[in-house]
Order: C-alpha cells, then structure tokens, then sequence
C-alpha cells in the first residue's frame, strides 16, 4: 500500500466498496459494516477536530484496525476459509435474520473489543514503546477519547438499527447506559490482554500465536452469550463484553 492508503479517508471508500459489492443474500453483513463504518467517519471526524494528543499514532492505529476487518471479510468472501479467524466466521455464519443489534454485537466482539483490537493496539505500539511509561500513558488517554467517541455515537446507531419493540424503545436510555458501561470494562480488559500478548511477543513468536489462539477461542466463546434470548445489552452490562487472557 501506498502512503495515501494509510489513511481514515481510504479505509472509508475499502469499506464502502466492499458493502457496495454485497450480494442481496449477504445484505445482514451491511449492519455491521454500515455500523463500523460510521464510527471511523466519526473517529477521522475526531481526529481532524485535533481531539487526539497523537493524531498521527490514531490513524495509523485506526488503518491497522480496519484492515483485519478487511481482511477477514475478504478472505470469507473469497472462500479462503481457514484465513478467516473463529470470532469472524461465527459472526459471518449469523443467521441473516438476527435482530440488527445482535449483528452489530457479533462484528463488536470479533473486532471492536475481543479479538482484533488487542492485535491492532500491539501492532502500533513497539517493544520499545512499552519501554515507555510516559508515552503508554499517552496511548491509553487517547484510547480512553477513541472509546468517548463510541460512546457518543450510541444513541445515533440505535435510530439507525431502530428498536423493534416496544419493549426495546422502553429500555433504549437503559441501552445506552450499558453500552458506555461495557465500553469501559472491554477497555480495561483490551489493555490487560495486550500485555499478555505483549509478553508472549518478547518470549519467540510460537508463544504469541499460541496466545493468540487462545485469545481467538475466548472471543469465539463469547459468542453463545450474544446469541442468547433476552435484552443482550442489559444482560452485558452486568456480565460484561469482554474476554480476559489468563496469565500465561
């Protein structure tokens, strides 16, 4: 890829090429992408209105993120199916008639918080950065705004997806108070199973696959939960989002 790439505005137009060139059969998968979409436009918003200390390190970090996505849309698109990690495919293979919410929640828990953030975070910040408590301390304030910027486009992604019931508009300030609450707890769980990959990446690159394995099957575990009957937003703002990497 080219520098232009490497910016918000190219992953834009990536990802609209490729809901674009959804089939009628696929047309679920544009909740999701439509979703994530959305939220990168308001990112690179963010990062143009300099609400970042390190604009620079966020859209590198935002392109980096985006392309496992990407990545993994294309190679289930492409039938290459053993490229395609368990947390995708469980959410590509979702019944295409799931309530939109529980679509948005299965692309949430294989990229936004459980499996592709970690990888991403790691994939911009250097052994030598971690050297670094200064510059780390850094990051995590600008991962704290990243997540003010999900958070603040809660209530405009439930008119999108529209509530279906009448139970659903009756709880949607409910809804939005357990977004931002299992915002905030997938963020302290993000950090916690980057510094086990972290660990595992200074110990040879068999220990951090062998990590990211096991990362990879407890972001696909959580897949039962999100699936489950009943208000799926509540029920996670008491059980929490996010998976936790034991010590390894």
């Amino acid at each position: 890829m080219t520098a232009n790439d490497q910016t918000v505005g190219a992953v834009l137009a990536r990802m609209q090429r490729r809901v674009d060139e959804l089939p009628p059969a696929l047309a679920h998968r544009r909740i999701f992408a439509g979703t994530y979409r959305r939220t990168t436009e308001a990112v690179g918003a963010a990062i143009q209105d300099a609400r970042f200390e390190d604009p620079e390190w966020v859209e590198r970090w935002d392109v980096v993120f985006a392309d496992l996505f990407l990545d993994a849309h294309d190679a289930d698109r492409e039938g290459r199916t053993a490229a395609v990690p368990r947390p995708w495919r469980l959410a590509f293979d979702a019944p295409a008639d799931l309530p939109p919410l529980r679509h948005v929640l299965l692309g949430i828990n294989a990229h936004v918080k459980n499996y592709d953030l970690p990888q991403a975070m790691l994939a911009v910040i250097s052994d030598a950065d971690f050297a670094d408590p200064v510059l780390l301390d850094r990051r995590r304030r600008d991962h704290e705004r990243i997540d003010a910027v999900l958070a603040s486009r809660v209530a405009a992604e439930n008119d999108e997806l529209g509530p279906s019931t009448i139970l659903d508009r009756l709880l949607t300030p409910l809804n939005r108070l357990g977004s931002k609450r299992f915002l905030r707890e997938a963020r302290q769980k993000v950090r916690h199973n980057v510094e086990q990959l972290q660990v595992a990446r200074l110990a040879g690159d068999d220990a951090y696959r062998r990590r990211l394995a096991e990362l990879e099957v407890l972001s696909a575990a959580k897949i039962a939960d999100l699936l489950a009957p009943g208000q799926v937003l509540l029920r996670l703002a008491v059980a929490g989002f996010g998976v936790v990497l034991p010590p390894g």
